[in-house]
């Protein structure tokens, strides 16, 4: 979808031309393009456009001109400004984003996109990354169930079938293009799990999806079912699922990057397909976005599909996607029922709805028993009380390694995802005290939900190295940005990436 030429930009071909440019004090922005300069300045003249972060101008040639390779040239120009601030990837993102929206307005179908010339301490090549992950990440949409589409202007077969970017073909230029692009592309791909309606995306459909993974980019599949699941103890997994007739499965996906004796990092995300809150049922109004409950483990898989395209090397990934509905049914979990985790803790059910983390626990406690990871990072939708403490724009971070928490943060950073670590005191185990098991899984009152859910994972790993992200608030309804659609979000997959991709060694 993404393409880099080294041709002049007048002899490419395409529909659309998109240019950025900086803000310039006290006139308008100069560039190459003749014709394009003096639109800037007309633009500046009447105030509507001089280069402002976050604006855009739009406009057409009044008749399609021809260069000396008599290619015809784009009837519609987009330009696209970043500003006067320090330029950073996360500038380049949204401004690829904004160029997207922008021609997704159109009957646009092949952008070629001028790369502006280096900026402070960013390279072409950062620029041009981060460009393609806006472009990318902006040109989403999710129309497969809209069977009526007379009132909308996309080409039946999508937009943006092509996006050529101009600019010297050297090796980091197309690395990091490549790396923006696969990245880019995994995120609509957990974007796409999200979005399909609890009936059309079920504990089978996880399954399915990582074994054709497996199959087209060489990883290493295996499904748990309902048989393997009881015969490995995993009560958690099992006891969410008792209310619904669809069978739950545990998903695990292996890349191996390197040798037997390098890092292995796991992850872990939560595969809810539907959470209806079980006996301790939620309210209608909303319930329908409880199909959002398995972007963990969108996210996960999204990960791994990333990976085995870019192929990094000197360290081994491990996934986990424990995978369920959490239904009313005859059988299902009732409050005050006791099941018995993998690891042999037993666990007083007292809200149902606190279904999450009994899936985690099972995953956690055997991935860090199969796998024997370096570090694991688990990701799920799960405490409504982390929207509360940091709204819809930083994922919530607990982690029992300072070091691990920092690269992810770093991570967090660079890919316009910041996190917030929270506190994982001990004390706040004390809320998870039961009087008939070894722990609640909910605590005693409603304070700090979001810690004590975090309090209770942790028992479930020993002392590996690990880290949680609750990505509730971000997931869906994400803080609106020019690259991020209304819906799910896809948050996590390029942290996660980054995460791998920079993996520096933990110490101690």
């Amino acid at each position: 979808m993404i393409k880099i030429s080294k041709l002049p930009l007048a002899e490419g071909d395409g529909d659309t031309l998109v240019y950025f440019v900086r803000e310039k004090k006290g006139g308008a922005p100069k560039m190459a393009d003749r014709e394009v300069s003096a639109y800037l300045k007309k633009a500046r003249v009447l105030g509507d456009f001089k280069g402002q972060a976050g604006r855009n101008l739009l406009y057409y040639r009044d008749r399609p001109a021809t260069s000396g390779s008599s290619k015809v040239r784009p009837e519609r120009v987009i330009v696209v400004g970043l500003g006067k601030e320090e330029p950073t990837p996360e500038l380049f993102r949204e401004a690829g984003g904004q160029a997207a929206t922008v021609a997704m307005g159109t009957r646009a179908v092949r952008l070629r996109v001028a790369l502006p010339e280096a900026m402070g301490g960013l390279s072409i090549a950062a620029q041009a990354g981060a460009l393609a992950e806006g472009l990318i990440l902006g040109s989403y949409r999710f129309t497969k169930y809209k069977k009526n589409r007379e009132d909308e202007l996309e080409p039946e077969e999508g937009q943006l079938r092509e996006i050529v970017i101009h600019g010297e073909d050297d090796r980091d230029l197309t690395r990091e293009v490549k790396r923006g692009l696969v990245a880019g592309l995994a995120v609509r791909a957990a974007r796409d799990m999200a979005n399909e309606p609890g009936n059309h995306w079920t504990p089978g459909h996880f399954a399915r999806a990582a074994r054709r993974l497996a199959k087209e980019h060489g990883l290493t599949c295996k499904v748990y079912d309902r048989v393997a699941l009881k015969k490995l103890g995993m009560g958690g997994i099992l006891g969410v699922s008792q209310g619904s007739a669809q069978p739950p499965t545990l998903v695990a996906l292996e890349y191996h990057g390197g040798r037997s004796q390098d890092p292995t990092l796991l992850l872990v995300g939560k595969g809810l397909t539907f959470d209806s809150g079980g006996i301790s049922l939620k309210p209608g109004a909303g319930m329908q976005d409880m199909k959002f409950d398995m972007c963990g483990g969108a996210a996960v898989l999204a990960v791994m599909q990333a990976l085995a395209e870019l192929k990094p090397s000197g360290v081994n990934v491990a996934a986990l996607v424990p995978a369920s509905e959490n239904l009313l049914g005859p059988a299902s979990l009732k409050p005050g029922d006791i099941i018995s985790q993998y690891s042999g803790k037993t666990v007083e059910v007292v809200n149902t709805d606190a279904e999450g983390r009994l899936l985690l626990a099972d995953a956690l406690a055997f991935g860090v028993k199969k796998y024997r990871p370096r570090a694991v990072v688990d990701i799920a939708t799960l405490t409504g009380a982390v929207i509360i403490g940091l709204g819809h724009y930083r994922t919530g971070l607990m982690s029992n390694d300072d070091a691990l928490a920092s690269q992810l943060l770093d991570s967090g950073e660079r890919c316009g995802e910041p996190l917030w670590r929270l506190p994982l005191d001990r004390e706040y185990l004390k809320q998870l005290k039961s009087e008939v098991a070894d722990l609640r899984n909910v605590g005693s009152d409603r304070a700090a939900g979001t810690l004590a859910a975090g309090c209770f994972l942790q028992e479930f790993v020993g002392d590996t190295p690990w880290a949680h992200l609750d990505i509730a608030g971000t997931a869906w309804d994400f803080t609106k940005k020019s690259y991020v659609p209304k819906g799910p979000s896809g948050v996590g997959v390029r942290t996660l990436l980054d995460l791998v991709l920079n993996w520096r060694e933990l110490q101690g």
